[in-house]
């Protein structure tokens, strides 16, 4: 398997050489030459597997140039009883009438990120090494992804973490499980902007190949492939457990739809790898917030990216976001995999400021499966109210949008997952408000909020963040 850039401008590269990297050599995206496609016999063999054990033969279909038995090693060790509380990993349980909770936050920050971080962390680990090359990771955040990257990257051996968040747009939680390392190769850099500053400031540092390849730099932000492909193995699992009481001849057909909290498009684009691969996924449901640029996307087929100042700041934080860097991904499918195609899509947004491909909306569910909804503040309270109410389950406001907006796409006889986005510890406010119930922190997380925090505050200025980057990059 070898993978090349959405701009057409890269040499294909094994899987390895792309973790690595992150945003293609040319400023693109990287993508798989082709999606491998699996059998229903093939899926069916993977049903008694562990979730690591499934790890390991869907991320051996991406990374064909790694051993299997390093890569099931990496996979054992990420997916530990060390790392994630659940026993079963990724637990699937009944929320309500037609839905399921795909429960992707057992890991050691509580949110989905850890899914794909942990292997991540593993298998940068193991390709520095064999490499001997040294990597500094410039990273965005707007909640999770910059904690679950620096718990699974803390201390490892030539790495160094640079991650870029929006000063006062996170949670006092989500703060302090970033801001109160202590590890010398972790660095917190807090923007004055929101999360699109930090993303434009992160890309612009990559778009330059020469401070690039002088620093090292790499990328776990949702831009990397690695992420992507890793996140697209709980997909399959969350599969194999909707059907384990479906009679054995009717697996074949037996259709789910998965409903996504969306911000950066990331998580719902491996949904779209694993459909493509074959596991049999009806509708991906995109569930946006108040900054809903990606449903007005999907419903019109015009992009228009908003600036910071028409970024809201929410109640579902991690997901405020205007511009959606995988969304890049998803418009090169649509456009046939053309890299001059999608040059000219992309002259069209840095011209005018959005995209227009209303003549392919109508593909976007009759070809690729995508619907899409948006859930406010008080959609977030009502939802989160309800389903305590109901089941005594206390969601967080981000799962809570996708279970809004997964009741509004409900279809008869095809059961409904909706992936988990945190733990509700992580937003105690908006749980308080809905429930009346204050949550405290999990006992291992106890006095978590009281630990002195650790942070550089710096402008949206890049030549800022270039000195800082250069005077603290590790080496080999």
């Amino acid at each position: 398997m070898k993978y090349i850039s959405t701009r057409g401008g890269m040499a294909p590269a094994p899987y390895s050489e792309i973790l690595l990297e992150g945003l293609a050599t040319d400023g693109g995206l990287v993508m798989p030459e082709s999606v491998p496609r699996l059998t229903a016999e093939q899926l069916e063999s993977w049903r008694s597997l562990s979730y690591a054990e499934l790890a390991t033969e869907v991320l051996g279909l991406f990374a064909t140039d790694i051993p299997r038995d390093d890569l099931a090693r990496m996979c054992r060790d990420a997916y530990s009883a060390q790392n994630f509380v659940a026993a079963e990993v990724v637990p699937v349980t009944p929320l309500e009438a037609g839905i399921s909770l795909v429960g992707l936050s057992e890991g050691p920050t509580l949110a989905f990120k850890d899914m794909a971080m942990q292997f991540l962390g593993q298998s940068l680990e193991y390709v520095l090494a064999k490499t001997d090359r040294a990597l500094n990771i410039v990273g965005a955040t707007s909640g999770d992804t910059g904690s679950a990257a620096e718990y699974a990257l803390r201390g490892k051996d030539g790495i160094a973490v640079f991650m870029l968040s929006p000063q006062g747009r996170m949670s006092a939680f989500q703060r302090a499980q970033m801001y109160s390392l202590t590890d010398e190769n972790i660095h917190n850099i807090a923007v004055q902007g929101v999360f699109d500053d930090c993303q434009n400031l992160m890309k612009a540092l990559f778009e330059d190949l020469e401070f690039k390849r002088a620093h090292d730099l790499g990328a776990v932000n949702s831009v990397n492939l690695g992420r992507v492909s890793a996140q697209a193995v709980y997909y399959f699992w969350a599969w194999l457990r909707a059907s384990d009481a479906v009679p054995a001849e009717e697996r074949a057909s037996f259709e789910i739809s998965v409903t996504v909290p969306s911000g950066n498009f990331g998580n719902i684009f491996s949904g779209y790898l694993a459909k493509k691969m074959g596991v049999p996924i009806r509708r991906l449901v995109l569930a946006a917030n108040e900054n809903n640029v990606l449903d007005e996307f999907f419903r019109t087929g015009v992009y228009e990216p908003r600036g910071a100042a028409d970024t809201h700041a929410t109640s579902s934080p991690s997901m405020d976001i205007s511009k959606a860097s995988n969304l890049e991904r998803f418009v090169f499918e649509v456009l046939g995999r053309d890299p001059e195609r999608l040059a000219a899509a992309w002259r069209e947004l840095a011209e005018t400021g959005r995209i227009d491909l209303t003549a392919e909306q109508p593909r976007f569910v009759e070809e690729f499966g995508f619907q899409s909804g948006t859930s406010t503040h008080a959609d977030r309270v009502a939802t989160i109210k309800s389903v305590f109410d109901a089941s005594g389950t206390v969601i967080d406001p981000h799962t809570a949008d996708g279970v809004k907006v997964a009741r509004e796409h409900l279809e008869p006889g095809v059961p409904m997952l909706v992936l988990e986005t945190a733990k509700p510890e992580k937003f105690p406010e908006i749980v308080f408000e809905a429930t009346g119930t204050r949550i405290g922190l999990p006992e291992h997380l106890a006095g978590l909020l009281d630990l002195p925090q650790h942070v550089t505050e710096m402008d949206d200025d890049e030549a800022a963040l270039r000195d800082f980057v250069a005077e603290r990059a590790v080496s080999r």
